[in-house]
């Protein structure tokens, strides 16, 4: 079910940003074993996977230290459990990682354009540049997207616009021309401070967090994104 608050022109739309888990990629069980391993080699506790997943979305340090507990957590603690987090991701990063049915299809139309003008796409994620890079390509993504940025790749994350305004530079493309899709309130965040249009989907990690952000338009499927961006 697509869901519009404030309608765009999907015929201006010349660029569209993707973040990256939960949108186009279904990484939940991935992310929550590397978070559970890290939990394990310092001594703590594993979390439940809903637990996990909520937590992800800004980034690997703060996922890190929300999984401690928190705001006042012991940094070396922390440092620790990142470091341990990031060698086990990277190794297993795609154990169980897919892209989400219907979001090939997707990109497919909303790269074709409308009016014979194709589109450019890129990606913006909090997750570090190596392994989203890495995952897009093994995935078979990598043809649909003009460059893929992540977390580590700026001196500041989503929501801080600076990634999107890079993109913007980059495909010589005007804010109120240009999308950003995401499941969480982050990336519509990111949206509105860089001037974008902004589309949340219901089928990522975050959906509960999207409420009180109120993108302009919601879907709850990935085949509903080619609707939005080809009427």
């Amino acid at each position: 079910m697509i869901r519009t608050q404030r309608a765009f022109d999907s015929h201006s739309i010349k660029l569209v940003i993707f973040d990256l888990d939960g949108t186009l990629i279904d990484s939940r069980l991935d992310l929550v074993h590397s978070v559970n391993a890290a939990l394990r080699h310092i001594g703590r506790n594993e979390l439940p996977d809903d637990v996990i997943a909520s937590y992800v979305g800004d980034g690997a340090p703060i996922l890190i230290q929300r999984a401690l507990g928190g705001e006042i957590v012991d940094e070396a603690l922390v440092r620790k459990g990142l470091e341990f987090f990031l060698s086990y991701y990277r190794a297993h990063k795609l154990d169980h990682t897919t892209v989400y049915a219907g979001i090939e299809q997707s990109l497919k139309i909303i790269q074709d354009g409308t009016n014979g003008m194709p589109r450019k796409m890129a990606v913006l994620s909090n997750k570090p540049v190596v392994p989203s890079r890495a995952i897009v390509e093994a995935l078979g993504l990598g043809g649909f997207f003009t460059q893929v940025y992540g977390g580590n790749s700026f001196a500041t994350k989503k929501p801080d616009p600076e990634g999107a305004r890079k993109l913007l530079e980059e495909s010589g493309v005007r804010p109120e021309d240009a999308a950003i899709v995401g499941d969480s309130h982050t990336d519509v965040e990111t949206g509105r401070n860089a001037g974008l249009w902004t589309v949340g989907v219901t089928y990522g990690f975050a959906p509960q967090t999207l409420a009180d952000s109120s993108p302009d338009v919601v879907v709850d499927h990935p085949e509903e994104l080619a609707t939005v961006f080809s009427t």
